[in-house]
């Protein structure tokens, strides 16, 4: 596989992760949002949840880069 191709798939990748992390994210905020709990008590979950979902997608999206640009340089050599 070529570099543009390499890059191509890494990019439609991390669109497919962003929209399944921003679905997922909607879901779980759906789903605490309907529970009968006052808005006080649903908030750390919230807090939790969205702070869960979108550090891993961050974690996935620079190991991504890092892995990319690192085996980049690695063929340059």
């Amino acid at each position: 596989m070529n570099k543009v191709q390499q890059n191509r798939m890494i990019i439609w990748f991390k669109r497919v992760l962003g929209f399944i992390a921003i679905g997922l994210w909607m879901y779980i905020i759906y789903t605490i949002s309907k529970s009968s709990t006052p808005f006080m008590e649903q908030v750390p979950y919230c807090m939790a949840s969205t702070m869960l979902i979108f550090g891993l997608l961050s974690l996935v999206h620079k190991g991504l880069d890092y892995w990319y640009l690192r085996k980049g340089a690695s063929n340059n050599r």
